[in-house]
């Protein structure tokens, strides 16, 4: 990364939203990731990825096989800006993709044998796949997932909404977490990585900035920024 334009760029941010840069980023993970499979309600990812960033979670994967559409961003209420968006068109590659960085699949569920929520070991990194409001995961998940996990519930309804589920699930296992002594932190690498994207996100008009700080470098001036 281009250090002296990081720093450049950051002069336009005050000096409150770059101390809530670094706090916030401190309390970020990635340890756990989350995955939204073909999820027919748009507002229902949307709202996935608002938990995502309440609970410190840095990246969502959304698969879009099915259905091709937006993260709305009204929903999602600015938190499209902190969460980094992973979009695939195919459910292999996602799965793919996760297992080379590490992560165990975790399917949930409700059915087959599914470990409960609070007997969920989470000392090891795990992608949690959420499916269709409807009908649940894939088969192709089903199938390749290391595990599967279930919410405990006590009444007539077996299943709640997504958004609802993923936030009882990363509240419970981003607390133990955080409890465990676990190496969870992002690396400083990663932190100025994502840091770098959201000054990026916050500054208006962002990419002429940046075209007339590269053209700047290339005579030989810095113009102050106005």
């Amino acid at each position: 990364m281009d250090t002296q334009l990081f720093e450049y760029l950051q002069s336009y941010l005050t000096d409150r939203r770059k101390a809530l840069f670094k706090e916030v980023l401190a309390k970020r993970t990635r340890h756990f990731t989350v995955v939204t499979e073909d999820v027919y309600q748009l507002h229902n990812t949307s709202a996935v990825m608002r938990t995502c960033d309440v609970f410190g979670i840095q990246d969502l994967h959304v698969v879009e096989e099915k259905l091709g559409k937006r993260v709305d961003r009204e929903i999602a209420m600015g938190a499209q800006k902190w969460v980094s968006l992973n979009r695939y068109s195919s459910i292999e590659n996602c799965m793919k993709n996760l297992k080379v960085q590490g992560y165990q699949l975790i399917a949930t569920t409700p059915h087959n044998e599914s470990t409960m929520l609070q007997d969920f070991d989470v000392s090891r990194k795990s992608a949690f796949f959420f499916g269709k409001e409807s009908e649940g995961l894939s088969d192709a998940v089903l199938d390749q997932a290391d595990g599967f996990l279930k919410i405990p519930m006590y009444g007539f309804t077996e299943s709640l909404n997504i958004s609802v589920s993923a936030a009882i699930i990363l509240q419970d296992v981003v607390t133990r977490l955080k409890k465990s002594g676990l190496p969870w932190q992002l690396s400083e690498a990663e932190k100025r990585e994502i840091e770098m994207d959201w000054t990026q996100k916050c500054i208006k008009s962002s990419e002429d900035i940046i075209k007339r700080y590269h053209a700047g470098k290339q005579t030989g001036y810095q113009g102050k920024k106005q």
